[in-house]
C-alpha cells in the first residue's frame, strides 16, 4: 500500500491560506472540481472519487486508512483509476453496499516537494485545508511528520485549527 502523513484544519481567512499556499509553493495553483461517493467499509474508508481538471475528467475508487486523530497522522491508501466516469461503478456499488453520503469540493492543488497542498471549499461545511506528505519507502513516519510540521508553520495553521475526521464525518455529524 502507497502511505502519507497527512493532515487537515479549518481554515478561517481563505485567501490569506491561498496567498501563503502560492508564496511557499511558488506556482499558481491547479482547481479540481471533485465529488466523492462513500460507501460503507468494515475497514477504513471506500470511495469513488469523480475529479474535472480543466476540462479532463477522471474517476478513481479509493481506499483509505487511518486514525481519526489531530496533527500529523499515517495514511495508507490503495487506488484504482476507473475511467473518466464513475457512473457505472457507482451504481454497482451503490447497489451492493448503499451509499453512505457524498462529498463536494472545489480544491486548489499547490505541490511542494513531495506534498499536496489542498485548499478546499467543501459544499455543506467550510474552508479546509490537507497536507497530504507522500512518504517514499526509505522514509518514516516520522520524516514525513517533520515535513508537515515545517509546512504548517509556513501556511500559518493552528494546532487548534486541526481536526481529527474526514470532511464525511464533518458532514455526517450535520445532518
Amino acid at each position: 500500500m502507497e502511505r502519507n502523513v497527512e493532515i487537515k484544519a479549518r481554515v478561517h481567512d481563505l485567501e490569506d491560506l491561498l496567498t501563503r499556499a502560492k508564496s511557499v509553493s511558488g506556482k499558481a495553483e491547479e482547481i479540481l472540481n471533485q465529488v466523492d461517493v462513500f460507501f460503507p467499509s468494515k475497514n477504513g474508508r471506500l470511495k469513488l472519487r469523480d475529479e474535472e481538471i480543466g476540462g479532463n475528467k477522471e474517476a478513481w475508487l479509493i481506499y483509505y486508512d487511518r486514525p481519526d486523530t489531530k496533527g500529523p497522522k499515517l495514511s495508507t491508501y490503495k487506488k484504482s483509476s476507473v475511467g473518466s466516469s464513475g457512473g457505472e461503478l457507482r451504481a454497482v456499488l451503490a447497489a451492493s453496499l448503499g451509499e453512505r453520503l457524498v462529498v463536494q469540493k472545489k480544491r486548489h492543488l499547490f505541490l511542494v516537494d513531495q506534498t499536496r497542498i489542498h485548499v478546499d471549499e467543501v459544499k455543506g461545511l467550510g474552508n479546509f485545508m490537507e497536507l497530504e506528505v507522500g512518504l517514499r519507502e526509505d522514509q518514516t513516519v516520522e520524516e514525513g511528520n517533520e515535513i508537515a510540521q515545517g509546512l504548517m508553520a509556513k501556511l500559518n495553521i493552528s494546532e487548534s485549527d486541526l481536526l481529527d475526521v474526514a470532511y464525511a464525518d464533518l458532514l455526517e455529524k450535520d445532518l
